[in-house]
């Protein structure tokens, strides 16, 4: 098969490399589409690397078809379509043993931490894979691991039919999580200071605030009758962004932190005691977060043709990298893995 390997030093490497048959409780997938993470771009430009080794096949937001099932493999057949869901947890663990196997305390992420979705054929484990309808095109399956961090983020601040919902970072997770939140009723606005990415916001349907030209707490209290967001979701990773999310908020509003800041942020713990203010944390998804957005594609509630900003080959991943870098405001962007 063909594999693309970083090597390190904003390199890939594509290389032909043979595969070995699943092993009992693994599932071998043919890899269709694979999107480029904002993790993968930030292992691109040097983060983690104690955790890839001398090298590493990234990847994760995949979608592709089942070619090949290892023993006791009962549930999922050869020539399924099919997602996976990167969490391999060790099952022993405190949070394990309490059901919570998403943030295992030993947790393995597939595509970091072990060799990922940017090559024709994946090994996985079988707990990991998450069947798709027949109708559905490996192109928007692509979207929902990233979609299933916004469902998860939604399902954590408890999103109800008809509350003022403020998503403050408008790149693509914060796109999404304002998807998932209105599918959920909210009335959602979303603040961004980067105009191009504004005007995909404002395509999609939702209200809009650039707080670089408007104060965003007065805005949003104006918008509100002088309540506030009762869930605001900081997905900007800026200081900024954390100041606002305990100003523009309405008295027992809830806050969940979607991004991770780069260094620890300041918060404003007053306004906590002050409007009674529930903090939650978010981290990646629970299984039934994929189902979800399965679901959320396959009822076309998700607009992939806007979300989808460009789409090239492996042989072409390099460049599709370095494009990101001189594209900030693109959405999207997916490598196409199978071959025609």
């Amino acid at each position: 098969m063909k594999a693309a390997y970083f090597t390190h030093n904003k390199t890939f490497k594509i290389e032909q490399v043979e595969t070995a048959p699943p092993g009992p409780g693994e599932v071998e997938i043919d890899v269709a589409y694979c999107g480029i993470c904002g993790t993968d771009l930030h292992i691109f430009h040097g983060a983690m690397p104690h955790r890839l080794g001398d090298r590493r096949v990234l990847g994760h937001e995949m979608s592709g078809t089942v070619a090949a099932i290892g023993d006791g493999v009962d549930n999922i057949s050869v020539g399924q379509s099919v997602v996976v869901r990167p969490l391999d947890h060790c099952g022993q663990c405190p949070a394990c043993k309490a059901g919570h196997t998403h943030i295992c305390h030993n947790l393995k992420f597939l595509g970091i931490d072990t060799d990922g979705g940017f090559a024709q054929k994946w090994t996985v484990p079988a707990h990991t894979v998450h069947l798709l309808p027949d109708n559905m095109p490996l192109e928007q399956a692509a979207l929902i691991e990233p979609l299933a961090v916004a469902c998860h983020d939604v399902s954590r601040g408890r999103v109800a039919e008809g509350e003022d919902v403020l998503v403050i970072g408008g790149g693509p997770i914060g796109v999404l999580v304002a998807m998932a939140a209105r599918a959920k009723g909210g009335k959602v606005t979303i603040s961004e200071v980067n105009e191009a990415r504004l005007a995909i916001a404002e395509k999609l349907g939702f209200e809009t605030v650039n707080p670089a030209k408007a104060d965003l707490a007065e805005t949003i209290m104006a918008k509100t009758g002088n309540k506030g967001a009762d869930v605001v979701f900081e997905v900007s990773g800026s200081q900024s962004g954390v100041n606002a999310m305990t100003t523009a908020i309405a008295v027992r509003g809830r806050i969940v932190m979607v991004a991770i800041h780069a260094e620890a942020p300041k918060v404003d713990l007053f306004q906590f005691f002050w409007r009674e203010l529930e903090l939650f944390g978010a981290r990646v998804y629970r299984p039934e977060d994929y189902e979800t957005a399965i679901a959320m594609i396959a009822a076309g509630e998700v607009d992939t043709d806007t979300m989808i900003t460009d789409v090239a080959p492996l042989d072409d991943i390099q460049s599709a990298f370095e494009a990101l870098d001189d594209n900030p405001t693109a959405m999207k962007s997916l490598i196409k893995v199978l071959d025609e």
